[in-house]
């Protein structure tokens, strides 16, 4: 059966991943090489290009697999305190959770010309995700909006590019050596969020769980969007 073949390859490149994955952590981004991953994983070079093109597509598919966690988690968390879908605390508990990552950490807070090279792959090979999460970026802070607690004498993009950029600055600013500031990383996020909050947020009554509950609901739309396994080829 032509279907049995659909198992045995996704086998293989979750095993590429679980290599990537762990030699990262042991390893460091910079020292992982594609020969290496295949070793470990027992196969050909040659093999691992069929499923990823270059080391930063392989290590891309890494983090997208962990972000599928984060996000689904994010949605949970909505769901169970309406306070976690404010803005500020959302990206908090975000922080925190890439923070306890080994895989994500090393990643997000390593070397930021990695990162950033990620990120240029991701725009190459994300571009319908990018423009989703956008997408939903948007509806997010329209609902929070329309709660009364997030001011309109900007317009939402404005708000959204200051949300991005803060919560940039402190990822990269992790990711820098002998950069003054608290080492503890729960403070760090509480200044996280009191940036974010003192920026963004108007203080007021508590999110009703019907209007968290739309905003997970977003999350999880992003779920269907994010690619598996070689969907980032």
């Amino acid at each position: 059966m032509t279907g049995s073949a659909i198992p045995v390859t996704q086998s293989r490149e979750e095993r590429l991943l679980d290599v990537a994955a762990d030699l990262l952590v042991r390893w460091g981004y910079q020292r992982v090489t594609i020969d290496e991953v295949a070793r470990r994983a027992g196969i050909g070079k040659g093999t691992v290009y069929l499923h990823f093109r270059t080391k930063e597509a392989l290590f891309l598919a890494v983090l997208l697999r962990s972000h599928r966690t984060v996000t689904a988690r994010t949605a949970d968390r909505m769901e169970a305190d309406p306070a976690e879908a404010l803005p500020a605390r959302a990206i908090r508990s975000i922080y925190r959770e890439l923070l306890d990552d080994p895989v994500t950490r090393p990643l997000y807070l390593g070397d930021p010309e990695v990162l950033g090279r990620l990120a240029h792959e991701a725009a190459d090979a994300l571009g319908d995700l990018t423009a989703k999460r956008t997408e939903v970026g948007r509806r997010w802070f329209s609902l929070v909006r329309e709660a009364g607690r997030m001011p309109t004498d900007l317009p939402i993009d404005a708000q959204m590019h200051l949300f991005s950029a803060v919560t940039t600055g402190f990822f990269f600013l992790d990711g820098m050596p002998s950069t003054p500031g608290p080492t503890d990383p729960d403070a760090r996020a509480d200044l996280l969020e009191h940036a974010l909050r003192s920026a963004l947020e108007i203080p007021g009554a508590p999110l009703t769980r019907e209007c968290a509950a739309e905003c997970a609901a977003l999350f999880r739309s992003l779920l269907d969007q994010l690619p598996t396994l070689s969907g980032t080829r």
